[in-house]
């Protein structure tokens, strides 16, 4: 498990470590302190996963279209 700050994790940082975090905990490897930690460490990876989720559907959602089909640019979305 790492020890960089979760809000410094790209999408995949974040969900490859939570899949080791859910792994571990679906094991029961850990001490249940130990499963405490990890049980809050993954809401954080959680978390940051689906806000980088949010952040690219709504990248996704602001890009426009002309009469083809073909992309002509970005709408700028509000709250970013």
């Amino acid at each position: 498990m790492s020890e960089r700050p979760v809000s410094e994790m790209s999408f995949e940082e974040a969900m490859r470590e939570l899949e080791e975090v859910v792994g571990k905990l679906e094991r029961g490897d850990a001490a249940l302190a130990d499963s405490i930690t990890l049980y809050e460490r993954g809401a954080e990876l959680k978390k940051r996963c689906e806000t980088k989720l949010k952040e690219a559907e709504e990248k996704v959602a602001a890009i426009t279209l002309d009469r083809d089909g073909t992309p002509t640019g970005t709408t700028p979305v509000e709250g970013l």
